[in-house]
């Protein structure tokens, strides 16, 4: 496995010492939300000590909070590989994704410059494999006559059906909505050449990266999409929306927003006061990985690399505990494993795997694991196309196992056991 110092990590999060009826707590909840580091919880009570004021006054402790908003842009535009004056923030990614599909919808002629304007009749693309906060902001245009069409997705392994994709590409498409990697059964997609295939008929694209960003690295010139959107609590961080848009996007679109308000770019794209607390506890997560990186690569030059070292070291160790919890998880009778089971696919899958053990429902199996100390999430995540496709929503949807880099080989022993311990062959 790759040599990342889990004692030092480990030490880093103080949520992971509690205990539940005796045992200690294993979180494999972190497609629902991470834990935090120490230095998030500290930065975020150093704010509010120190300097507690809404933004652009003419005192002290607001003129703190006005470096900590830029030192935030700057801290995300280092994770994501972007310029600091392309990163919006705001309340979660839902919230930002509905206010950017409301602009774009009524922005009108500005849409020009991409095709042009969004009408009746134009076409937006979402898939059955996105949560739906990828989905429904866009479903919500149809009233507008805007034609929304689903990309189905191949059940026997929870991927998209690339060969579907293309089919519902054409030149009425304006926008495609798409997840970069399932937060139900941790498909990683294509992004890149969902970029490739929009662009070439004129259309943006909007990547939900919520679950992805914990997992690996970003680079999204490399991707050339046109939104990605985020959520810091999913990567260790506070509850702090983050979406990125290219410059050009931001200038030309016309936001809804209170009057009077900024009329720079980024700020003017942010309704009302910002989670200054939330910003600084995610300077300090991003500081966190960081500083992992430069443990992980000694000598590396700046923030953005250090970054990449820690989330390359970061995909190639969950990618070793997933292939454990999956081996694992075959060697179960009675257990049904949803995704990419295919080890030498495993670079297309993020660590969260999705099951379902017969005779248990997955609230069930969830709540006894749950009083064992082991904390799994289970239903549809949101996850509503996937879960309807697979044929479970209507009996309780899926068990999700979520590992993330805090997460141990010790800790899927013990899920291991549990889970035997719970399915109905081992009781007779």
């Amino acid at each position: 496995m790759v040599d990342l110092d889990l004692g030092w990590i480990r030490n880093q999060f103080p949520a992971l010492s509690q205990e539940i009826n005796g045992q200690p707590v294993i979180f494999f909840d972190g497609p629902g939300g991470t834990q935090v580091p120490k230095s998030v919880i500290d930065a975020i009570a150093q704010y509010l000590v120190t300097s507690n004021a809404n933004a652009h006054g003419a005192f002290a402790t607001s003129q703190r909070t006005d470096a900590l908003i830029t030192s935030a842009r700057t801290a995300m535009a280092d994770l994501l590989g972007c310029s600091s004056d392309e990163v919006v923030f705001g309340a979660n990614m839902t919230t930002l994704t509905y206010s950017l599909s409301r602009a774009i919808a009524h922005t009108g002629d500005s849409l020009r410059a991409i095709a042009r304007e969004l009408q009746s009749g134009d076409e937006i693309i979402v898939t059955k494999l996105d949560h739906y906060a990828n989905v429904s902001p866009w479903f919500a245009l149809s009233e507008r006559g805007v034609v929304i069409r689903e990309v189905e997705i191949n059940p026997e392994d929870c991927t998209l059906d690339i060969n579907h994709l293309k089919q519902q590409i054409n030149e009425r498409t304006r926008l495609v909505a798409v997840g970069y990697a399932s937060n139900a059964v941790g498909t990683i997609n294509d992004i890149a050449t969902i970029v490739q295939l929009a662009h070439a008929v004129g259309a943006m694209v909007f990547v939900d990266a919520v679950h992805y960003v914990a997992h690996a690295p970003i680079d999204v010139r490399v991707l050339d999409c046109d939104f990605l959107a985020c959520s810091a609590y999913k990567f260790f961080g506070p509850h702090v929306g983050i979406l990125y848009a290219k410059r050009e996007h931001l200038a030309r679109l016309r936001p809804y927003k209170v009057q009077p308000a900024p009329d720079e770019i980024p700020s003017r794209w942010e309704n009302g006061t910002q989670n200054y607390e939330g910003l600084a506890g995610l300077v300090a997560a991003i500081n966190y990985l960081a500083e992992l990186g430069h443990r992980v690569l000694p000598g590396v030059q700046n923030r953005r690399e250090a970054l990449l070292a820690a989330m390359i070291a970061i995909k190639q160790y969950e990618r070793d505990l997933c292939q454990k919890l999956v081996t694992g998880l075959q060697q179960i009778p009675d257990i049904t494993l949803y995704g990419i089971t295919d080890t030498t696919r495993f670079d297309w899958r993020t660590p969260t795997v999705g099951i379902r053990l017969a005779g248990r429902t997955p609230h069930a199996v969830a709540k006894a694991l749950g009083e064992q100390g082991i904390f799994t999430w289970n239903g549809n995540f949101y996850a509503l196309g996937l879960t309807k496709e697979l044929g479970v929503e209507s009996s309780g949807g899926l068990l999700r196992i979520g590992l993330v880099h805090y997460n141990s080989v010790e800790e899927i022993h013990q899920l291991l056991k549990a889970l035997i311990k719970i399915v109905p062959s081992h009781e007779s």
